[in-house]
């Protein structure tokens, strides 16, 4: 089965009593493109994330963020520089001695004031933190995975329908240029015939000629084996995809080749109804290529 490059996927993880959100999405991208964005605290472990997510997908453009839920932070503490606090309350007795003002120097403001108080991030045991992270990237990304194969499924169901659409206008273009090579024929046998009642002379081999030259022109039946060959490899690849392996470049040069034949049978059409019917067939090609581009 094949999948897609749509997907997403959370999870979360706790790590002494606090609580992280993992989230992982994913949309198309012609290669594997991963973005990963982790707290300062969790900065350490980004290439494992990254090496978790290059070894489960191959092709999409990857968001795997790691938060702190809403309003939550990890609490820190508060580191006291005595010694620098201890010169400002000296300070301040100096100035009051020599000024015969109050010496008091409150607390909070004390605290204020540049270089006496810090607050330090709280640190979190490391290979604890890390094999909590490992985990819950994991479990983001088994959701996201899930999602790509169900999005994979109703892809390759679309597709199928889809190409059995531009099987059935193949079958109308080779019944109507059929006709087309008929009525041609029979058009240049009718000028021969007149040429001759009006010239008295008639020049079978000049007649010949033309006719083969008309069918030339207007024989579009390797196209159509061609492209019928292409929607067959397009249904074989569908069905057999195993989801491991990508498969949407492979669909994309197959549709690339179907619509290189639709343009030669477009080019090749004298006859209103096949343009028509070729105009439908591209339009149709063109909604599996819109569906293409999202396949793994």
């Amino acid at each position: 089965m094949i999948r897609s490059m749509t997907g997403f996927g959370r999870a979360g993880f706790e790590v002494e009593d606090q609580r992280f959100q993992v989230e992982a999405r994913s949309v198309n991208h012609r290669h594997l493109d991963v973005q990963a964005r982790l707290p300062r605290l969790l900065a350490p472990f980004e290439p494992d994330v990254r090496r978790r997510v290059q070894e489960r997908l191959r092709r999409g453009k990857v968001d795997l963020s790691v938060t702190l839920p809403a309003g939550a932070a990890l609490p820190g503490e508060v580191q006291i520089d005595r010694e620098t606090a201890a010169r400002y309350v000296a300070a301040a007795r100096e100035l009051a001695a020599e000024h015969g003002i109050e010496a008091a120097l409150p607390a909070a403001p004390l605290l204020a004031l540049p270089g006496v108080a810090r607050q330090v991030e709280r640190e979190l045991e490391g290979e604890a933190l890390g094999r909590a992270l490992a985990g819950a990237v994991d479990e983001a990304l088994d959701g996201l995975l899930s999602m790509r194969v169900a999005e994979g499924a109703a892809l390759a169901r679309e597709l199928g329908e889809r190409l059995a659409a531009a099987g059935r206008l193949l079958d109308g273009i080779e019944a109507r240029a059929d006709t087309v090579q008929a009525a041609v024929r029979e058009r240049l046998r009718k000028r021969a015939a007149q040429l001759e009642q009006e010239t008295g002379v008639l020049d079978e081999a000049r007649l010949h000629q033309e006719i083969v030259w008309a069918a030339e022109r207007l024989d579009v039946t390797e196209e159509i084996v061609r492209s019928r060959s292409h929607i067959g490899q397009f249904e074989q690849t569908l069905e057999r995809a195993d989801g491991e392996a990508p498969q949407g470049r492979r669909l994309e040069f197959l549709l690339q080749e179907m619509v290189r034949e639709a343009n030669t049978i477009g080019s090749k059409a004298s006859d209103a109804p096949v343009a028509h019917l070729v105009v439908d067939l591209k339009a149709e090609l063109e909604r599996i290529r819109e569906q293409v581009l999202n396949v793994e």
